[in-house]
């Protein structure tokens, strides 16, 4: 019996995603020079991945 696609291990999902976490948007704002240190991890501008 085979097994549904959707049950693929994550390792395997190659996929680029449209949704960041929130780290991964901060460590995008630096990397832009938009986040500066002290700045708060709430109410994070909009930002599309790279």
């Amino acid at each position: 019996m085979s097994r549904h696609r959707s049950f693929k291990s994550a390792s395997k999902i190659l996929v680029k995603r449209n949704v960041l976490k929130r780290f991964e948007r901060v460590d995008l704002l630096r990397a832009r020079k938009v986040w500066k240190e002290g700045d708060r991890g709430y109410g994070l501008p909009k930002t599309k991945p790279e």
